[in-house]
């Protein structure tokens, strides 16, 4: 079983606190994703996990093992990097063998090994061929099935669709998780990809500042962000976000428009929604329209709310101009209401 469990981890470089007290358990075969903004510690993370930078305190267990003593090669851990780290002197199939010869095992039982991943990743017929010999996303693939042959506990991937284009990022996405699925691996994915890590992860890790701040599955994260961080930081366009006022007979008003909130002791709170759940209405709030992008199916129409800038995903058959004043009716459902002091979410 390749359980991992992080425990208490943090890490200081000189005075400054990279980590602190990240605990988080990724179940045997479940894929997680480190999704964060760059310096929020992803990267450091992982590298704890792998063995490649010592924590300051705290835990890394892999199984029944305790591990954080222990260098990378003892981990039973294989890293997929950002920039490939293929060797350019040699062959796909020698890039692909290589840990294997390192581990000594057969020549048939490396060959064997191999041709299977080789398969798995659709690059059989580049075996013979050279780094310089192939595209970068047929390398990204090499790297892959460099990890895989290894047949590990564990994988970790530190942001390797990056390099890729829009189209190739789209294609290696679905590609992974069925190949992950099918390998049986416990894997950790590191990204700043929101899209990736809602079409890829079992489960999202948020981080920001060097802490966990939000783990569930990528449709709760999004539904219900447990602060105005996540809400904000997950989302193309992100949520909006207007004040919102405690009213008479438990209402809160925010733009004059009255609705149900939560029940609490603040006179104040941040009213949140996402730019897709926003219909157009007679009696919804009153908006004016500043900027419309059309996007193909749909159109993106920033408007101005009170002083506040908001944005809402439209039918691109919608007649709209620059100026016009229109309502727009928060889907109940979707609403979200954070304390501003805090940034909790109070919902």
């Amino acid at each position: 079983m390749a359980e991992i469990k992080v425990k208490n981890i943090a890490k200081t470089f000189g005075g400054y606190k990279a980590l602190s007290d990240i605990n988080l358990t990724v179940a045997d075969q479940e894929f997680v994703v480190l999704l964060g903004a760059s310096g929020c510690g992803k990267t450091t993370l992982l590298r704890i996990i792998a063995g490649l930078e010592s924590a300051s305190e705290g835990e890394i267990w892999i199984g029944d093992r305790r591990v954080d003593h222990l260098p990378p090669k003892d981990r039973g851990i294989a890293l997929v990097f950002q920039n490939y780290a293929i060797f350019p002197h040699l062959s796909v199939f020698e890039n692909i063998g290589f840990g294997l010869r390192m581990k000594k095992l057969p020549e048939t039982e490396i060959e064997t090994r191999v041709k299977r991943t080789a398969e798995m990743m659709h690059i059989e017929q580049l075996l013979q061929r050279y780094s310089g010999e192939i595209s970068g996303g047929q390398r990204q693939r090499v790297a892959v099935a460099r990890a895989l042959a290894m047949e590990p506990d564990v994988i970790l991937m530190d942001e390797p669709l990056s390099n890729l284009d829009a189209l190739l990022r789209l294609e290696m996405r679905a590609e992974l998780k069925g190949i992950l699925a099918q390998s049986k691996t416990t894997a950790i994915y590191v990204t700043h990809d929101q899209v990736e890590a809602m079409s890829l992860a079992d489960r999202i890790s948020v981080m920001n500042g060097g802490r966990i701040v939000q783990a569930a599955p990528p449709i709760d994260v999004y539904r219900n962000p447990a602060n105005k961080f996540v809400a904000g930081f997950l989302g193309n366009p992100p949520m909006n976000f207007l004040p919102a006022t405690k009213g008479e007979k438990g209402k809160w008003y925010v733009s004059e428009m009255p609705f149900d909130g939560p029940n609490t002791y603040l006179t104040n709170l941040e009213f949140a929604i996402r730019p897709e759940d926003c219909v157009l209405s007679a009696q919804g709030l009153r908006a004016m329209v500043q900027v419309i992008e059309p996007l193909g199916p749909h159109q993106l129409v920033t408007c101005n709310i009170s002083g506040s800038m908001f944005r809402v995903i439209l039918e691109s058959d919608t007649a709209l101009s620059i100026g016009q004043f229109i309502r727009l009716e928060p889907k109940k459902d979707r609403i979200c209401w954070f304390d501003p002091t805090t940034g909790k979410s109070t919902s």
